[in-house]
């Protein structure tokens, strides 16, 4: 990734989670199942970044920033119920995550 600077970057992320923000069809179990992450992940690893850069921010905070709203009220306006197929694709990819 040494071959883009960090705003060109940054632009990418900001792409990212608008399309994540915009996507609220798409479940994060499935995300979880395709990609081995979701938009938890994604504002986790954002508080992460932030608190290795100095500034910390609670995941809460982050998780935010990734869903657009409280992480409460994005699952109680879109999250539906996980079915078992779903999460046992989920944690066939989660697994592979281990490195």
């Amino acid at each position: 990734m040494d071959v883009f600077d960090d705003a060109v970057q940054a632009a990418a992320f900001r792409r990212l989670v608008a399309h994540l923000q915009a996507r609220t069809d798409v479940q994060n179990v499935d995300l979880m199942a395709v990609g081995g992450f979701c938009r938890n992940c994604l504002g986790d690893w954002l508080a992460e970044a932030a608190a290795a850069a100095g500034t910390p921010v609670d995941k809460a905070a982050a998780r935010e920033a990734v869903y657009g709203m409280p992480q409460a009220t994005w699952k109680a306006r879109f999250q539906g119920e996980a079915s078992a197929e779903q999460l046992a694709a989920m944690a066939a990819s989660v697994a592979k995550n281990a490195h």
